[in-house]
This record gives C-alpha cells, sequence and structure tokens, in this order.
C-alpha cells in the first residue's frame, strides 16, 4: 500500500475509532420546543435588533452519553451569521454529568448547582434567540457535549471561543439538532 493510501488509511481508522465517533450513535439530544430541521416559533427569536419574539431557551434532554462522561456544555450557534465568524446564541457549561434535561425558559437561580451560563454574542448572559437579518432562513445548531472533566476553569464571563476551545479539548461525545429561522 503507498504511504499516501496508508496514512488516510490510519487517519480514517483514528476518526471511526474514536470515542466522539462511537458516542455518535447512542447520543442523542431532543427538544419539545425545536424539532431537527424545522423553523423555530417565536418563543425562540430574540426581542431585539428589529425582532419581537419571546427570546426563551428551548427545552432541550439527552441521552445515552458516553461511559466517562463528568459534565456537559450546551450551546447554540447560527453558522449563518453575516459576521465571518458565526453568531453564538447559548453557552451553558459545568452541567453536572447526573442532569439530562434543561426546562425551557431557563432562568440563571434554576441551573443545577456549578452551571455557568457565559454571555451570548448579544453581549448578555444567558440565552439569546434567533434574528437573523431578512432573507434566507438561518441555521441554529443546538449542541450537547460530554466532557471526560468535572468542570472547566471558566467563569461566566468566558468568550464562547474561549468556551468553545476547553470544551473541544475536553469531550468525549457531542449530540446536535438544527432548527432553522428565518424572516
Amino acid at each position: 500500500m503507498p504511504n499516501r493510501l496508508r496514512s488516510l488509511a490510519l487517519v480514517l481508522l483514528f476518526v471511526v475509532s474514536s470515542p466522539i465517533a462511537e458516542a455518535a450513535g447512542s447520543f442523542k439530544l431532543m427538544s419539545s420546543d425545536v424539532a431537527d430541521g424545522k423553523m423555530m416559533s417565536m418563543d425562540q427569536v430574540a426581542n431585539t435588533f428589529g425582532c419581537t419574539g419571546g427570546n426563551v431557551s428551548p427545552e432541550l434532554s439527552w441521552s445515552g452519553a458516553p461511559a466517562g462522561t463528568k459534565s456537559f456544555v450546551v450551546t447554540a450557534y447560527d453558522p449563518d451569521a453575516p459576521t465571518g465568524s458565526g453568531f453564538w446564541h447559548w453557552v451553558v457549561f459545568n452541567i453536572p454529568a447526573s442532569v439530562t434535561k434543561l426546562d425551557g425558559g431557563v432562568k440563571p437561580d434554576a441551573l443545577p448547582t456549578g452551571t455557568v451560563q457565559a454571555r451570548s454574542d448579544y453581549g448578555s448572559i444567558g440565552f439569546g434567540g434567533a434574528c437573523p437579518p431578512p432573507g434566507k432562513p438561518h441555521r441554529y445548531i443546538f449542541t450537547v457535549f460530554a466532557l471526560k472533566v468535572d468542570k472547566l476553569d471558566l467563569d461566566a464571563s468566558a468568550t464562547p471561543a474561549v468556551v468553545g476551545f476547553m470544551t473541544n479539548a475536553n469531550a468525549i461525545g457531542k449530540t446536535t439538532l438544527t432548527a432553522k429561522y428565518g424572516r
């Protein structure tokens, strides 16, 4: 086997046998408020930048986390935002491994002990609803990451990029749900 083909085969074997790839089949994200591939309701739309929605975080629940999960991170991200880097709508981390659900309309004082909500790209702590510019609908990717650490050594002032860096460095699995919204 030529070296290039052997290298490609080894990379493919590593990706297929990695913990994140193994977890993909059993780790599932569900929601009673948003549906994969469907348009979001006005409840999950922002109440700013010309939008008049409820700005309510959706209910999210997950199951089948990989063995060794010690905590979770939940994010909501719009890769279609015209910023050059997307738009982070929600970042919640240090969710204990025993938790498998966030209720809709989550408030900071209703989160499990030790759980942290970071600033969204709106500049405020907590969920910031969808509000794309008029035109083509945007995708809103809700992701739950399973981590191999009890907590990320960060606080609510951490940027979504820093939380993302630390999350990806410690992830052993992830599951996503992608909803849409346009105006």
